[in-house]
């Protein structure tokens, strides 16, 4: 073996062995925030267990606590934005990907990739200043609530859905869609029938990472929805969600044992969900990769 092939194996090794600790790591801080996070949520677990899920009292005085409120106003806003995201982002990437002109593609794409890079607190000044007055003028009351809130994480994760659902449409073989013309097929058949069956595991990935940053999302929806920990009786009330609950009460929670145990149930079960619409996108997009192969 000579000099240059036994540097070349060192090197290799030396990358190997980087790139493997470097894993491990996210790993073990993953497994470590996970184990603080139950460690800290341990009174709150004893005292309230399984229950704290279902029960939508929060009240500090009597040190009550129960999350259903802030998981309700979670899911539902989540859903909203959900809702209205996923058709707009879906006809946009079809647009994109196989009507619009290649000058006019290339402007649009940079400029919906550009929305992911505002400041969500942008968004939630933006939203409080617009749709706030907006809302209460249709709709009555203060104008925040879940609605709100809903719309304007639509637009938040709006980029992730069509920027993912792009490239998968893109990765489309032409063979197929040639010879689906070929065939006599119109536009429309091509993108039913060739584009969105063969790109349908990347569309899933994109909605359910999109559903992930939507359930993490803190400080826009913190000047949307209220703060008020209750259920709220339709989608045009004043709510909460979870990681508003975490960053508006956190701080007053220091030094009270219960209520500070509470906020890291919350943030708990946050985790889970999140790390579980992860677990499934990353699935998704394996599936995608073993069917390309």
């Amino acid at each position: 073996m000579t000099d240059t092939q036994k540097n070349a194996g060192f090197r290799e090794l030396i990358f190997s062995n980087i790139t493997k600790t470097a894993s491990i790591l996210v790993l073990v801080m993953l497994l470590a925030i996970f184990i603080a996070l139950v460690y800290y949520s341990m009174p709150a677990i004893k005292e309230f267990g399984i229950g704290f899920l279902s029960n939508s009292t929060w009240d500090v005085n009597k040190g009550e606590f129960g999350g259903f409120a802030s998981i309700y106003g979670s899911i539902v806003s989540t859903i909203i934005a959900m809702i209205l995201a996923t058709p707009v982002a879906i006809g946009i990437a079809i647009f994109l990907t196989q009507i619009a002109p290649f000058k006019v593609r290339n402007f649009f794409s940079v400029n919906i990739e550009l929305l992911a890079a505002i400041p969500s607190i942008v968004y939630g000044m933006w939203g409080f200043l617009y749709f706030v007055p907006m809302i209460q003028k249709l709709f009555g009351g203060t104008g925040m609530g879940l609605l709100t809130g809903g719309i304007v994480l639509s637009i938040m994760i709006l980029p992730f859905i069509a920027s993912v659902t792009r490239d998968s449409m893109e990765a489309t073989p032409a063979i197929l869609k040639e010879s689906a013309y070929a065939l006599g097929a119109t536009q429309f058949d091509v993108i039913k029938d060739v584009i969105f069956p063969y790109s349908k595991a990347g569309i899933i990935g994109s909605i359910i990472l999109a559903l992930g940053r939507a359930f993490g999302e803190t400080m826009a929806v913190a000047f949307l929805l209220g703060g008020i920990s209750v259920v709220p009786d339709t989608i045009f009330d004043p709510a909460t969600s979870i990681p508003v609950t975490l960053a508006t009460q956190f701080g007053e929670a220091m030094g009270n044992e219960i209520y500070e145990s509470s906020l890291f149930y919350l943030a708990l079960i946050l985790f889970v969900i999140s790390f579980i619409t992860i677990a499934i996108a990353k699935f998704v997009f394996l599936r995608e990769k073993r069917v390309i192969k």
